[in-house]
């Protein structure tokens, strides 16, 4: 019976999924999380740990490309040129790292606004037809870039996966700080594209090491909110 109950033990281990974050998800935290602050001494660490565990040059490009839709053209740009250092560092000392997939041109021709919403209605999970938000009425034009710009040009793009996209984006707004009613909503995002609690937990904690205490403070309320509210 003993011999039985083990190996009823095991099997449950065995089957039961490993809900941590990857080293290259935690890479994607800690260099979305210091593009946004403009920390680039410690961006160069987190670039070549993160090409170290396999980020490859273009996942690395398309996530700084995409932090600059939160955090501004000059952080991004600052990343990609310190990132270009990186490379060439590298180069010189040998080190040849892997290109990967390169940016697939997007063929749907359908009406840019009407495909950017149907990609944020899967994110979301349900149909925005109804009411706007009272800033998307006061500002009009705001909710078409969203939805044109934000979710049918970047958000539409390959390479990256939502549910990378989402992981770079919580960093960013995270780690900028002030922003707790769009890390709420984020967050709600990533739980619906796939991230799981425990490693939303842990995205608190890599937090700890990238921004200020107050960020990563805040972060830590702002999830337990959303956790409590979707029970």
């Amino acid at each position: 019976m003993l011999i039985i109950f083990v190996n009823l033990l095991g099997a449950q281990h065995i089957n039961t999924p490993d809900h941590s974050l990857t080293l290259q998800q935690e890479g994607i935290i800690k260099i979305a999380s210091y593009t946004a602050q403009g920390d680039l001494e410690d961006l160069k660490i987190a670039l070549h740990d993160g090409l170290d565990n396999k980020l490859t040059v273009n996942q690395i490009k398309e996530l700084l490309v995409h932090v600059y839709a939160y955090a501004g053209f000059p952080r991004s740009i600052r990343g990609l040129q310190t990132f270009l250092q990186v490379l060439d560092d590298r180069k010189e000392e040998g080190v040849i790292d892997e290109r990967g997939a390169e940016v697939t041109p997007i063929s749907d021709s359908r009406v840019k606004y009407e495909r950017g919403k149907e990609i944020l209605e899967t994110l979301v999970g349900r149909s925005l037809d109804g009411p706007k938000p009272a800033y998307q009425e006061f500002s009009p034009e705001m909710d078409r870039f969203l939805k044109e710009h934000l979710f049918a040009d970047i958000f539409g793009r390959d390479v990256l996966s939502h549910k990378q996209r989402e992981l770079v984006t919580i960093s960013v707004i995270a780690s900028l700080g002030t922003l707790e009613p769009m890390l709420k909503s984020h967050l709600n995002l990533s739980l619906n594209v796939g991230w799981q609690q425990e490693q939303l937990h842990q995205f608190t904690k890599v937090l700890e090491g990238t921004t200020t205490t107050e960020n990563a403070k805040a972060a830590k309320i702002v999830l337990k909110e959303v956790l409590d509210n979707r029970k």
